[in-house]
């Protein structure tokens, strides 16, 4: 036994991947297909490599041209073709095509599986670096029912043959994984990083279906992705299923509310309602290509110590039932999210927030890791037309609003610039008597079983925390 030194890693951690395929191929049940279209066969490559394919590999095509993807596939109604439902169209058919043509009667052992990818990498201008989708349909026991496992990546290394390199490692990982991890997502999500670094390629949104993954939430997978540091910005929909940031936010005008929505309040909901109202009266944002979204960040859910996976489920079921898009970021200081939303789109953006909210903004401390500071981070908040709607704080006896609030002595004469060129909207049509609602001290009381709660929350919201035991200790 040779001498492990304090420090060292074990390398031996996870299977090669040149082992995880010969593992598959070695399987006399596992069989299936390979469709990879853009970055050539990277991954049914290595299941070449590795020996004793003939029984695992029962097609592998790569169908580069469009027309004759199409024929094969089916033609895409917007004409492209790298997206989920092109990935899916090639999984339903390479599915369809292994059990229409293998007999069961003949091979009543076999496990079938169809794996895909449809991507694009960099450019030669390496002007855009590429993304793509990737999954794989299979089962688990021989005539079993299928399962199966989309994820879409966008690539961070700038040469295609690293790219394609790199998507060939991540699609044995995901094959073995389906197989040899279902009965554990988290580890099989680790698993897509065996043997390569999480900087070279990025996995932004991911799904798992079929009775493998029935007790699986896919927000708690957006939310591992978050704590690995693979993404920096997952959403999830109303039906509780991940979305591609990118589809969701593509050319759209996007008002968004951040908060910790442990419960959403009547505040949360009369802050929404009325900024959207004048979200929507601004001269370009069309309402039919508006989005609203609501965000939380990783540091709010940790606020607490460690993550509790229930508390966030929580809150997660409570805006989806309120069918709400949302978003979770690792992005603390708000330029960021802008920025990040920037790349997505050029159209108006909208931020709404409460007086507090806004006066921590201005404070120069949050900003001394940027070189340009304040000024540098402003210059990317306030990205062309973006508008602040402003939700006003009761204190004392006194509301306080855009005109009244308190700014550090430094910043005052940087807020009136902002203010008098109106980027910062009060929300006028607030309604007094909820003021004193603050959701920690709702959610204090849910917890420790105090009475009148209920009467700060929307009617769902406190009828969804009753009838299914929200926030509360089990």
């Amino acid at each position: 036994m040779s001498h492990v030194l304090k420090g060292e890693k074990d390398f031996q951690s996870s299977h090669s991947v040149e082992n995880k395929a010969l593992r598959i191929n070695l399987n006399k049940n596992i069989y299936g297909t390979f469709a990879e279209i853009g970055a050539g066969q990277e991954t049914v490559r290595n299941f070449f490599r590795a020996g004793g394919a003939s029984g695992t590999i029962a097609k592998t095509i790569s169908a580069y041209d469009k027309d004759f993807s199409d024929a094969i596939y089916g033609r895409e109604p917007q004409g492209r073709y790298v997206t989920e439902a092109r990935l899916k169209d090639m999984l339903n058919f390479e599915t369809r095509l292994i059990e229409e043509l293998i007999s069961k009667e003949k091979h009543p052992n076999k496990i079938f599986f169809s794996y895909a990818n449809t991507v694009a990498t960099i450019d030669f201008a390496k002007k855009y670096k590429g993304h793509g989708w990737v999954g794989i349909k299979f089962q688990t026991e021989p005539g079993g029912a299928y399962n199966q496992i989309i994820i879409h990546i966008q690539f961070q290394e700038n040469n295609a043959i690293q790219q394609q390199n790199t998507l060939g490692l991540m699609g044995v990982n995901l094959i073995y994984g389906a197989f040899y991890y279902h009965d554990n997502p988290k580890k099989l999500l680790k698993s897509l990083y065996d043997h390569i670094d999480v900087d070279k390629i990025e996995i932004d949104a991911i799904n798992f279906h079929g009775p493998a993954f029935s007790a699986v939430d896919n927000r708690l997978l957006s939310l591992e992705l978050l704590r690995k540091g693979i993404t920096e910005a997952v959403m999830f929909n109303a039906d509780a299923n991940n979305v591609l940031p990118a589809t969701v936010l593509y050319k759209k005008n996007i008002l968004t509310l951040r908060g910790s929505f442990r419960p959403v309040t009547k505040v949360n909901m009369n802050m929404y309602e009325e900024s959207l109202k004048l979200f929507l009266k601004e001269r370009k944002v069309d309402p039919e290509n508006t989005t609203v979204i609501f965000e939380m960040t990783l540091n709010n859910l940790k606020a607490e110590g460690d993550i509790d996976e229930k508390d966030f489920l929580d809150r997660a079921r409570l805006l989806c039932a309120m069918g709400h898009t949302v978003m979770i970021s690792n992005f603390q200081e708000y330029y960021k999210v802008v920025e990040y939303f920037s790349q997505h789109t050029k159209a108006q953006m909208g931020l709404a927030m409460g007086v507090n909210t806004l006066t921590d903004i201005f404070e120069a401390k949050y900003y001394t890791h940027l070189s340009g500071g304040i000024l540098e981070a402003f210059g990317k908040l306030f990205f062309k037309n973006l508008k602040i709607y402003l939700y006003p704080l009761k204190e004392g006896d006194t509301i306080l609003n855009s005109d009244n609030l308190k700014v550090e002595k430094g910043m005052k004469e940087l807020y009136k610039f902002f203010k008098d060129n109106g980027r910062v909207v009060d929300i006028e049509n607030y309604q007094p008597e909820i003021l004193d609602i603050f959701s920690r001290e709702v959610h204090k009381m849910i917890r420790e079983g105090e009475e009148g709660w209920e009467k700060s929350l929307p009617e769902q919201t406190s009828k969804m925390i009753l009838e299914e035991k929200l926030f509360q200790t089990s």
